[in-house]
């Protein structure tokens, strides 16, 4: 998922340098929201592989 985020914002800062405010303003949104889905997925996944071990 991060991979993607990354991918919008090299795809936003392109078309930033390019002139093209609205596409870099889209691809800029999409990589935030992508991040924080992918930020909330990792926390949530540690949070639960800690609790997940139980004591051997």
């Amino acid at each position: 998922m991060f991979g993607w985020a990354i991918t919008f914002l090299v795809i936003a800062l392109i078309a930033g340098l390019l002139g093209f405010g609205v596409v870099a303003g889209t691809a800029f949104a999409a990589a935030k929201i992508i991040f924080v889905v992918a930020l909330i997925a990792f926390l949530i996944s540690g949070v639960l592989g800690i609790t997940g071990r139980g004591i051997p």
